[in-house]
């Protein structure tokens, strides 16, 4: 029997606990503003990712389509896409929130954005149900196009 030689993990192990207790302190703090507007949008907006992520893996042949789990994501996406938007009161600026300044101050411009990518999610829900990725690649790209762009203008670094 072969014995494993400890040695070199316990050394290890107290620079590895050492970065788990940074990480664990990197948390946020609880969001304790009225109605919690930055909690519930950033779990809906991660909520989001988690539903658009597998599509695009499929649109991109790095897994199987597989058009009931396309088309079923496809309408959870679109039913999604209305959501995070009332969760962006003035003020809801605090960490850990992205927002730039720019969604109060182009208020206009930041409606227009969610109009644009609640209408390509509608498209991509509506085209999903073909089976045909030709038709679908493009109405993903769209979905994606319009996150970028808004992430652009109006998303800005992490702050954690």
């Amino acid at each position: 029997m072969k014995m494993i030689a400890l040695k070199p993990y316990l050394r290890a192990a107290p620079l590895l606990l050492g970065a788990c207790l940074m990480l664990a302190g990197c948390n946020s703090k609880e969001d304790t503003h009225p109605g919690q507007p930055v909690t519930k949008r950033r779990a809906l907006l991660q909520e989001t990712l988690r539903t658009f992520e597998p599509m695009g893996l499929m649109v991109r042949g790095k897994n199987p389509y597989v058009a009931n789990d396309f088309i079923a994501r496809a309408d959870k996406l679109q039913a999604l896409s209305t959501q995070p938007w009332v969760y962006f009161p003035p003020g809801s600026t605090y960490a850990p929130s992205r927002a730039k300044p720019a969604v109060w101050e182009q208020a206009a411009e930041f409606k227009q954005a969610q109009d644009k990518y609640i209408k390509a999610a509608a498209n991509l829900a509506s085209v999903a149900k073909s089976g045909n990725l030709d038709l679908i690649r493009p109405a993903y790209d769209q979905v994606s196009d319009s996150c970028a762009a808004c992430h652009k203008v109006f998303r800005g670094r992490s702050v954690i």
